[in-house]
């Protein structure tokens, strides 16, 4: 007799083939593959689909300035034990790509996401990231449609890297991919409470390029020039002229950049200057993870543009628990 099952049903079976595939696999002996990854969001996304089936070490620090991190000589070792690189990509981490390129195993794969995810003529260019220099805004996953493509694009490396725990790397993605939907939401929600007028960012490092458009949002200024200099008199001046045009109420800094350009355009603008927004440093536990990150970021800028923070108050920024 067949038994008809419902999506519920089928769940429940899978979680119990989990939990037997994981206790073989604490008895079994096999290795654990490899995986070596680099800025925390990607670490984060990589832990939290591949689990307790694979060994993941991110060599770029949290709080660290990704674009101007240089791998030391022990990432040597680290990358040449990989057996999947995975990286953001669109040029963000040059020096250690090219180092990975040098020193891993042959059949290493490196994964790079902004370059599968987008296709070139989406790259996105500005002030911070001119397309006369060649190089990408690489800051792909604050937008969390992208984001989404991020997990399953690492769902599908680590099925072709470890085939045997394909079930678990699918089941963990959809449920990641679950908790990314709601966080897209919630963010679509904390801007609907923005007043219109007020839905604009000034920005010290141009991170949000790939966001603003998805959520409604424009991005008026970045403050930090392509050379990752501090602005000149003229840039700031025009910036500050930038800012009072479009009556923009609070401008955004970030701990890993800080900037006491910012709190001077601040004052001669008379607008708040808040400090806290981060694209790559996760917060503190319980929320040390990439949707608790894009979370306090979302009820930070909400509040300091006019909206209401609540918005995020019911979004799970937990990791998953294995």
């Amino acid at each position: 007799m067949k038994i008809p099952m419902n999506g519920a049903a089928t769940w429940l079976l899978c979680a119990v083939a989990l939990f037997f595939q994981h206790s073989l696999l604490a008895s079994d002996g096999r290795e654990k593959p490899n995986v070596v990854t680099t800025v925390s969001p990607i670490t984060n996304m990589v832990q939290n689909i591949g689990g307790p089936y694979i060994r993941v070490t991110g060599i770029v620090p949290d709080g660290v300035d990704s674009h101007t991190f240089e791998p030391i000589p022990s990432d040597i070792k680290t990358l040449q034990a990989a057996e999947l690189i995975v990286m953001n990509g669109l040029d963000l981490e040059l020096p250690t790509l090219k180092l990975a390129e040098k020193v891993k195993k042959t059949a290493t794969p490196i994964l790079q996401l902004g370059n599968r995810a987008l296709k070139e003529e989406d790259w996105r260019y500005d002030f911070s990231f001119p397309r006369e220099h060649g190089h990408p805004n690489p800051h792909v996953w604050l937008n969390i449609e992208l984001a989404m493509r991020y997990a399953e694009i690492i769902r599908e490396e680590l099925i072709a890297l470890d085939p045997t725990n394909k079930v678990a790397y699918q089941v963990n993605a959809a449920t990641y991919l679950g908790k990314l939907q709601k966080l897209d939401q919630a963010i679509f929600a904390c801007v609907e409470t923005i007043p219109e007028k007020n839905r604009k960012l000034v920005t010290y490092h141009d991170s949000f390029a790939y966001f603003a458009p998805r959520y409604g949002m424009t991005v008026i200024a970045a403050v930090q020039p392509a050379d990752f200099s501090e602005p000149g008199p003229q840039e700031v001046m025009n910036i500050i002229k930038q800012i009072k045009k479009n009556g923009v109420p609070a401008i955004f800094g970030s701990e890993v950049f800080p900037s006491k350009v910012m709190e001077q355009i601040a004052r001669e603008a008379n607008v708040k200057f808040v400090d806290q927004l981060s694209d790559d440093e996760l917060p503190a536990p319980p929320h040390h993870s990439f949707i608790g990150m894009m979370a306090n970021n979302m009820a930070i800028m909400t509040e300091a543009l006019g909206g209401n923070p609540d918005c995020m108050a019911k979004i799970d920024t937990g990791n998953i628990r294995f």
